[in-house]
């Protein structure tokens, strides 16, 4: 009986977290008149106008393309610069270790806000603005603390007796942390990357701040939306639905190495 009423609870959880989804999948595929003259369950004139707008309007898919590219590059970046300093802040200890990891951990504590026009500042002076460089960057300032904070964790899992016995083998550095010792918090590396990315795909203030037309994102280009006619539900619907694919995805792919990362105490 008890397990029945706890299904029954999930259930009706599961049901209310996925309400806001379909009817922003059933929106997508009515037109603007039907989704403004009133409430329909299922779309009554079925189009996928708006898919079709999304996928030849250059101002809408080259969104999704400036998007992948920052965000790629916030992820390739994040990792590179944590994976040493994770691997620092677990082996070694040296003055004030402790204290540059909590200042590092406040600039995640901070709000996107905060920095958003000294970055403005920085960017314009060196010619930044609208490059997708400069959004991947600004990122890296959130999500490299978090990487950092998680892959240390991992790497601390790992005992020190085989970084020993690997310079005993005759392993440099490089190789022993490439073939040896990255394959041992794989997870980690997985649980830093999503978390990475998923601050970056979903992140808007920066985004906007720092893009205008060529490195635009497609947050910036769902909130620009109004023209002469008013706003186009189904075509906005429809790139709700988009942008939440690639989400979707990752999840799919990373969620192991996420259950790893709630069962070592890091995520």
């Amino acid at each position: 009986m008890k397990f029945r009423g706890s299904a029954i609870v999930m259930t009706v959880y599961l049901l209310f977290l996925l309400v806001p989804i379909y009817w922003l999948l059933n929106m997508s595929f009515k037109t603007n008149a039907e989704i403004t003259g009133g409430l329909t369950l299922i779309p009554q004139t079925f189009t996928l106008q708006n898919y079709v707008t999304i996928l030849t309007d250059p101002s809408w898919y080259m969104g999704y393309v400036n998007s992948m590219i920052y965000v790629m590059l916030n992820v390739v970046i994040t990792i590179t610069v944590a994976l040493p300093a994770a691997y620092a802040f677990s082996r070694y200890n040296f003055m004030g270790d402790k204290h540059l990891f909590f200042w590092l951990l406040t600039n995640r504590m901070a709000p996107p806000a905060v920095f958003a026009l000294p970055f403005f500042q920085l960017y314009s002076a060196m010619n930044l603005i609208d490059t997708h460089i400069a959004v991947a960057l600004a990122h890296c300032l959130f999500s490299v603390p978090l990487a950092v904070w998680i892959l240390e964790g991992f790497m601390r899992g790992v005992p020190k007796e085989i970084d020993e016995t690997a310079y005993i083998d005759g392993y440099s550095f490089p190789r022993f942390f490439i073939k040896i010792f990255m394959p041992l918090i794989a997870s980690g590396i997985g649980v830093a990357a999503f978390f990475s990315f998923m601050f970056s795909w979903v992140e808007l203030l920066l985004s906007r701040t720092l893009t205008t037309t060529d490195a635009k994102p497609i947050a910036v280009t769902m909130t620009r939306t109004v023209g002469a006619s008013g706003i186009d539900w189904g075509v906005l619907a429809a790139a709700g639905v988009l942008t939440i694919v690639p989400g979707a995805l990752v999840i799919y792919f990373v969620r192991n190495y996420i259950a790893k990362g709630f069962a070592l105490g890091r995520v």
